[in-house]
């Protein structure tokens, strides 16, 4: 008898259990009409689930859009300022060694300089060679695109000349270089170094500037 009656509260229990398991599922699907999880399979979604899921899908395309649109103009802009790097180092990439050389030329112009006028055979022959020579560098350089500034008559104008002092003058306009004391040179537009100038100026009546 004892065993009979375990027996029958067992299956009583069982019944209750499975009678629980059906009512928690019930409840479950009852609240889960609201909202459904990714997980869902799209047969068993409502059409207002459907809806919310295709705006979440719609939403996340456009910020994945807005990235990709981003990360092109960024790539466009590293793209472009190393296409203006590399310009500039095939336009400047002699800069530094076309600087040193201007001083040879100087050194060149400063000996034709020293020779002019005379007529002695050894020191004509020494003008020429060292003329040749001033000629050939040059025809070199502007291959490189260096050209010489030489502002002699021409305006001040301070991105290419420098002015080492103003002079009074009745012939020559006011802030007009008059004199070049050191030639400037440019590379590519850019200069190199600018011209040492003199600038006129306007006399002053009356007022003794010479002192």
């Amino acid at each position: 008898m004892a065993e009979q009656k375990t027996g029958e509260q067992e299956q009583e229990q069982t019944e209750k259990d499975q009678r629980e398991q059906t009512a928690a599922e019930q409840t479950a699907a009852a609240d889960g009409k609201g909202s459904a999880s990714a997980d869902t399979p799209l047969d068993e979604l409502t059409l207002e689930q459907a809806l919310e899921r295709l705006d979440q899908a719609e939403a996340a395309a456009a910020a994945h859009q807005a990235d990709i649109l981003r990360l092109h103009a960024d790539m466009q802009n590293v793209r472009r300022r190393a296409e203006q790097d590399v310009e500039k180092a095939h336009k400047y990439g002699q800069e530094r060694l076309v600087s040193d050389l201007l001083p040879v030329l100087d050194n060149l112009e400063r000996a034709l300089q020293a020779v002019d006028g005379d007529e002695h055979e050894k020191l004509g022959a020494l003008r020429q060679g060292v003329e040749l020579t001033l000629k050939s560098f040059l025809d070199c350089l502007k291959k490189f695109n260096v050209n010489i500034i030489d502002p002699a008559g021409e305006p001040f104008d301070p991105q290419f000349h420098q002015a080492m002092g103003m002079q009074e003058s009745t012939t020559a306009e006011p802030d007009t270089v008059i004199a070049v004391m050191q030639k400037g040179y440019s590379l590519n537009g850019r200069v190199l170094r600018p011209a040492m100038v003199m600038v006129s100026r306007a006399p002053t009546e009356g007022v003794d500037t010479k002192a």
